[in-house]
């Protein structure tokens, strides 16, 4: 089992950036791929971006690709979510997921350890 605690949400204007944070425990988290995803109010939970175990790969949606980064540091078994330029329509509950081995996915049904999630608002 994995237990990811997510950190580093709140309020920020319109361009302004936010670094997210999801701590891991229980396991040694350098197995697990990790994802980021995200969910506005009325709207489904969607794929934000993902990295591999090594921190090697990194794929992100088209929404965030250039203004987003994902990391993270498996001596801390941390992962982040520097987020750059933000918009509006960004604003959504932040949640980190993991899933063990090393085929990455988009799919939120192949992450079986989730965090609580993060708020993120933007204003305008």
């Amino acid at each position: 089992q994995v237990q990811l605690v997510e950190s580093g949400g709140g309020l920020v204007q319109a361009g302004g950036s936010v670094r997210l944070s999801c701590a891991a425990s229980g396991r040694t988290f350098s197995p697990y791929i990790m994802g980021w995803f995200r969910q506005a109010p009325g709207k489904e939970r969607e794929f934000v971006a993902v990295i591999s175990g090594s921190g090697g790969f990194t794929y992100y949606a088209d929404s965030v690709k250039g203004r987003f980064t994902i990391s993270r540091d498996n001596a801390k078994n941390t992962g982040y979510l520097q987020m750059n330029s933000l918009k509006p329509e960004d604003t959504a509950v932040y949640y980190c997921a993991a899933r063990y081995g090393s085929t990455w996915s988009t799919s939120r049904s192949q992450y079986a350890y989730w965090g609580q999630g993060t708020q993120v608002t933007v204003s305008s």
